[in-house]
């Protein structure tokens, strides 16, 4: 029996039936609680909040450009300057270990009756 449904089209039914009403109180209320630590540890002083913000976001976009970016690139490249022969041969497919067959049982019988 084939799958109809292609996984994008599965992976969207999925998401749109996610409770993010749900999602977004639990990450609003986690962000609140962690920026009330953080403003009662470290209080308003100093400008630490703008200083905060700042390197979260140098750091997210760092990593944004990093995976969303040079990753792909690095890929791409290897494939389309190198070859496909730069990517050494396939992996062989793993051999599972076959079951030992169950000893078959079987009883036996007499051919003598006793009277």
């Amino acid at each position: 029996m084939a799958r109809s449904a292609s996984p994008f089209l599965r992976l969207r039914q999925r998401m749109a039936a996610y409770r993010w009403r749900r999602v977004g109180v639990l990450a609003g209320s986690s962000l609140a609680l962690s920026l009330a630590l953080v403003l009662y540890l470290f209080g308003v002083s100093d400008h630490f909040f703008g200083r905060l913000f700042s390197t979260f976001f140098v750091w997210f976009w760092l990593l944004a450009v990093t995976f969303l970016g040079v990753v792909p690139f690095i890929t791409w490249a290897t494939d389309h300057w190198f070859g496909p022969s730069w990517r050494g041969q396939e992996a062989p497919p793993v051999r599972r270990p076959t079951r030992p067959a169950a000893p078959k049982v079987t009883t036996r019988r007499s051919s003598t009756s006793s009277t």
